[in-house]
């Protein structure tokens, strides 16, 4: 798929957002109260974290993704299963563009698989840079399926209109030693407790390949097929920009405990990019930049290790 093609699906999709917001009750209320959610802003380590406060997203984030509740439940990525009212843009001939009726954005896609399989990233990494290509708008996303991921049984992405994730741009002035790889030049970001890995390329194949090898070093839990990660894809003129998450953790402790330190928040990756999202008022009132702090320092992995750093970048197996 190569430019015109890449242009007429982002004129698809945003007239799949106009339709959908014209002739779905549901989505039109949910997207009318993005533009008035409350939000308040903290800065951590010296990045930015914000928080939403959205009722609607408490489904997301109180999913139960064990494999008893999963396999409970019909899958509503499905088409069989999806509502009525959802139409979908065609893509790579294996996916379905649909606008996502539960927002955090004032524009936000959930990019599905046709066939019901896993969530899995390592196969799907050139489609994830297409995405980011063909939606140049967004921010395409990707939650592993111990990471936040709602919906772990179905192979998904989603797209998030640019500029609502501090991510995005302040990786930029935080980058730490640059390392040349072949096709892509990774930055290790000083951002702690996060730990961002970004890499960046012009060739969408050989890029594929570097977040391929970066993903083939990092351990794996015993009986998950992948690492723990969220990745962000981003596409500007002649350049991808990939940013990966690494977890150790699904959610944090206060997602668990009752009292005055329970705090209702699944972590995923637009939460680490830097917009916390709260369901209700009570995790809206608990949030703050030292909560924060330590839910990110909770759930992120530490930096990589000079050996897997050199492992990574000298190419060696």
């Amino acid at each position: 798929m190569e430019g015109m093609e890449y242009e007429g699906v982002s004129s698809r999709v945003d007239g799949l957002v106009a339709d959908q917001l014209a002739t779905w009750p549901l989505a039109r209320d949910n997207y009318r109260a993005i533009d008035g959610v409350q939000t308040k802003e903290y800065r951590v380590g010296g990045h930015t974290y914000r928080v939403q406060f959205n009722p609607a997203r408490i489904r997301s984030t109180a999913a139960r993704v064990d494999a008893r509740s999963i396999a409970q439940r019909p899958c509503f990525l499905c088409a069989t299963n999806r509502p009525a009212e959802q139409s979908s843009v065609p893509f790579l001939g294996r996916y379905d563009i649909l606008l996502n009726p539960f927002p955090i954005f004032p524009a936000h896609l959930t990019l599905a698989e046709r066939l019901h399989c896993p969530q899995r990233l390592s196969t799907r990494l050139s489609d994830m840079l297409a995405m980011a290509r063909a939606l140049h708008a967004y921010t395409v996303f990707y939650n592993g399926p111990a990471c936040g991921a709602s919906a772990p049984d179905h192979a998904h992405f989603q797209a998030a209109e640019r500029g609502y994730m501090p991510i995005e741009t302040e990786w930029r002035t935080h980058t730490g030693q640059a390392y040349p790889m072949d096709g892509a030049t990774l930055y290790v970001t000083d951002d702690s407790p996060r730990h961002a890995l970004v890499l960046t390329g012009s060739d969408e194949g050989k890029l594929a390949l570097c977040v391929e090898r970066l993903l083939g070093i990092l351990p794996t839990i015993d009986g998950e097929a992948e690492p723990r990660v969220n990745v962000l894809a981003l596409y500007d003129p002649g350049e991808y920009s990939v940013i990966v998450l690494r977890r150790r953790a699904h959610r944090p402790s206060c997602y668990f405990a009752r009292g005055d330190t329970h705090i209702l928040v699944s972590p995923a990756a637009v939460d680490l990019s830097g917009l916390f999202i709260a369901p209700t008022a009570t995790d809206y009132a608990r949030l703050d930049g030292h909560r924060i702090e330590e839910i990110v320092a909770e759930v992120c992995a530490p930096p990589l290790s000079a050996a897997e750093l050199s492992r990574l970048t000298s190419h060696r197996p």
